[in-house]
């Protein structure tokens, strides 16, 4: 796994059809040394823990490889950095080749896969289509959780 983006974000209240909804899907990416904690990265805390980070979920990952086909499936839709909510954007992973279990090493950090991301609303607010969790779904273009084996420092 190469990291191409590290990108963290802190809980916000959005308002989102009628409704204030508080979120940490939106992530920046952040530039230089980050330091991974056993429960998330410095700097990023998740709204949600009973569905949302904790040791299991404390990492999310997206690949890089996923981004071209999303703009060709949804050509009149801003996709950012992160755009997905990622903390790790990756190349060179994809749902085809990590399975449950598998250990990563990125800087001085282990990680382990632990499971594929089960989109939620939040992701349709963050794109502000109803139908962007079901699309993740029925793609497999669903990224994946890691839990942290190994507490250290990323870089992109």
């Amino acid at each position: 796994m190469r990291i191409v983006s590290v990108s963290v974000g802190l809980p916000r209240t959005v308002e989102w059809r009628g409704e204030v909804v508080e979120t940490s899907i939106f992530k920046s990416p952040v530039h230089g040394p980050v330091q991974v904690e056993q429960m998330n990265l410095a700097g990023d805390r998740q709204s949600d823990l009973t569905v949302h980070g904790g040791r299991e979920k404390a990492v999310y990952a997206y690949p890089a490889e996923h981004y071209p086909r999303w703009r060709e499936d949804l050509p009149n839709v801003h996709f950012d950095e992160a755009a997905f909510g990622e903390n790790f954007t990756t190349t060179g992973t994809t749902e085809t080749n990590m399975h449950i279990g598998d250990r990563l090493r990125a800087g001085t950090a282990e990680f382990i896969v632990t499971q594929p991301r089960t989109p939620c609303y939040k992701l349709s607010l963050r794109f502000d289509r109803l139908d962007m969790g079901k699309r993740m779904i029925v793609s497999g273009r669903t990224g994946f959780y890691l839990s942290v084996a190994r507490e250290g420092v990323v870089t992109e």
